[in-house]
């Protein structure tokens, strides 16, 4: 479930209710849902923004994981380890 769809500072962010007390935060990442939407496994979930300022020229993805209040390793949830590449839409 999406506990948060908004902008912090000046930044698109998106915060999913994983369920077992973990909570998904995405961002630069520009999305139609609300809070209280349903998300299912696979749905997208929203557009990566470019420009985000502070990674130069490129467009990167923060992705941040809170148990509780707590920040965990997102790569702790990571089943393959090798490296992730984003492609394009089309």
């Amino acid at each position: 479930m999406v506990t948060f769809s908004g902008i912090v500072v000046d930044r698109a962010v998106i915060t999913i209710d994983q369920g077992n007390g973990l909570r998904s935060s995405f961002e630069p990442v520009a999305s139609g849902l609300k809070q209280g939407d349903a998300v299912v496994k696979g749905q997208v979930i929203g557009t990566l923004e470019p420009g985000s300022g502070h990674c130069g020229s490129t467009t990167c993805l923060h992705w941040g994981v809170r148990r509780g209040d707590d920040y965990v390793n997102p790569l702790g949830f990571v089943e393959d380890m090798r490296p992730s590449i984003l492609l394009p839409l089309d």
